[in-house]
């Protein structure tokens, strides 16, 4: 599982962009940006087909009914959206290598001058191909959206900000995408994942302005693992000078010990309901064979997922890890539970292992004093974030900080309602396009 070299290019480093941005509205050192490039003239995604694909995105989201039916009227995109494939090079800090990214630029279709940013994470994805720059595919109307397949996730942010004045910048992530080649996925590793953010959002603001478009305001979005992104990205601005106006985060999880312990069964916590909360699903166990195997790559935990997974599993975690091919018996599949050894939460049993967790508890991302907006938003029913673990950061996070619970919401209608609730589903509070246009020249 090591990482394969590959030819370092020049490079606009993370340090290099934040220093050249402190104490700037957005004007984030632009003119220094030498690999920074759309891939294509770029495409067009009109209002209605934007409208279509909503609506049944919308469909698949709102598991257990947690919001109203799409509104066609209230939630109508505004305009056209143009979308921008990104090349790039971002310097992953864990390895000291140089490597290429890509992700994507969305705008308003005709528009010039000054407008908002939006810096979009995206969450996990068992694929190497379902993410933000693929979405380009979506301008073809003979194009069909399939779930699984195509970032629906991303399309809803096209839809709710780029079709509403907004740019949109979104990384692939390292490991996924076109520039992938071998390069495993870099899942919750810190400074590699917030490399990358850097990295593609400079990108896409240097090709704004090439579109005679100027950077105002940066907002921050990210949902699950662009949750944990968003706040490391947001933490990492701050505490380097760049002017973040406000952040959300929908389904967070941000503090990776209690995260995977959680995940595997290694601790439970009260209902907030009095219904029975959700189990874990199979897919978390996937999400822990990523999650471990990227920890192995990029921090050099060699036989880290040996180590930890019982043995009757290595060979379908491995394979997975490898390939990402869902081609095995999913009955067959351990739920999360099932899958550590014995006593892995309990005592020592590999140094492997113990590193790990020191690795996994350095990474945090609870506990940090914002100095800007910044919201949470927690589903009562969410079967991979429970609400106690998204509350996390509340008490400590300064007088900025706020969340938001969502009532009956699963994983996937917690990130649904961010965008497209109205305040009676979201206690009161504004969705994030509303909760943006009211922040905005402030």
């Amino acid at each position: 599982m090591g990482i394969n070299r590959i030819a370092t290019s020049p490079f606009l480093g993370r340090r290099a962009f934040l220093a050249s941005s402190a104490g700037a509205a957005l004007s984030l050192g632009l003119g220094s940006l030498a690999h920074a490039a759309s891939e294509t003239a770029g495409v067009t995604i009109t209002r209605a087909r934007l409208d279509a694909l909503a609506a049944e995105g919308y469909a698949t989201f709102n598991q257990n009914n947690a919001l109203p039916p799409y509104d066609a009227a209230r939630h109508a995109a505004g305009s056209d959206v143009q979308l921008y494939p990104i090349a790039t090079y971002t310097q992953v800090p864990e390895t000291g290598e140089t490597v290429r990214v890509s992700g994507l630029l969305a705008v308003p279709a005709g528009v010039t001058g000054p407008i908002p940013v939006v810096s979009w994470q995206h969450g996990t994805i068992l694929s190497f191909v379902q993410v933000p720059s693929a979405t380009v595919k979506l301008a073809d109307a003979a194009y069909a959206m399939t779930d699984g397949v195509d970032s629906t996730e991303t399309l809803f942010n096209l839809h709710r900000f780029a079709a509403r004045g907004y740019a949109v910048i979104a990384a692939d992530y390292l490991g996924k995408g076109p520039f992938r080649g071998s390069r495993p996925e870099a899942y919750a590793v810190k400074d590699a994942s917030v490399s990358t953010c850097v990295s593609v959002l400079n990108a896409g603001l240097q090709l704004m302005k090439r579109l005679d478009l100027e950077p105002a305001e940066l907002f921050l979005n990210g949902w699950s693992q662009g949750a944990l992104n968003t706040q490391w990205l947001r933490q990492e601005l701050q505490s380097t000078g760049v002017p973040v106006r406000a952040a959300a985060a929908a389904s967070p999880f941000n503090d990776l010990t209690e995260a995977f312990m959680f995940w595997t069964g290694g601790v439970m916590f009260p209902n907030p309901t009095p219904k029975p909360y959700p189990t874990g699903p199979v897919w978390l166990t996937l999400t822990t064979a990523i999650l471990l195997g990227s920890y192995e790559a990029y921090y050099r935990l060699d036989g880290l997922t040996k180590a930890a997974v019982r043995p009757e599993y290595h060979d379908a975690l491995i394979k997975f890890w490898n390939d990402y091919a869902l081609d095995f018996d999913a009955a067959k599949m351990p739920t999360p539970e099932k899958l550590l050894i014995d006593g892995f939460f309990e005592r020592h049993t590999s140094e492997v292992a113990s590193r790990f967790l020191r690795q996994l508890a350095a990474n945090r991302a609870s506990f940090f004093d914002y100095g800007s907006p910044m919201r949470l938003f927690y589903g009562l029913a969410d079967e991979a974030i429970h609400p106690m673990m998204a509350r996390l950061p509340l008490p400590a996070g300064g007088r900025f900080i706020d969340g938001v619970a969502v009532a009956n919401a699963s994983h996937r209608a917690t990130f649904l309602a961010s965008l497209y609730g109205a305040p009676a589903d979201l206690q009161g509070q504004p969705n994030l396009p509303d909760w943006f246009d009211s922040l905005r020249g402030s």
